[in-house]
């Protein structure tokens, strides 16, 4: 399974995502959703990041999410996906774009419980 996150500016979201690459054992890849100005905060080598201009209109800003994550999800039927960093504009964008390519999602989170799937 492959995790999609979106990251922000916001550094205090940055250890939700960091929990889920180090437990989630499974994954083939992690893709880093994130504008071009944030800096990319995690080394893992699974981990690729996607660079996008998140100031541009909404409709606009899904079609590059979902045009720089479509080489890396061709015969993906279903992906883990953190919404625990970003805004609505980038979530709505975000899921807007998986659900576009067409994949499907499960809302993933790390609890006092482990890596838990919200679905």
């Amino acid at each position: 399974m492959k995790l999609v996150a979106y990251i922000n500016q916001d550094s205090s979201t940055y250890g939700q995502i960091s929990a889920l690459i180090n437990r989630m054992e499974e994954l083939e890849q992690i893709l880093i959703v994130k504008d071009k100005s944030t800096p990319m905060p995690f080394l893992n080598p699974a981990c690729k990041s996607i660079n996008v201009d998140s100031s541009k209109d909404l409709s606009s800003f899904k079609t590059e999410i979902q045009e720089k994550l479509k080489p890396f999800l061709k015969g993906d039927f279903e992906v883990a996906l953190s919404i625990a960093s970003g805004n609505g504009k980038e979530h709505m964008a975000l899921i807007s774009a998986l659900l576009t390519l067409p994949v499907g999602i499960k809302l993933t989170a790390f609890t006092k419980q482990g890596v838990e799937f919200i679905s």
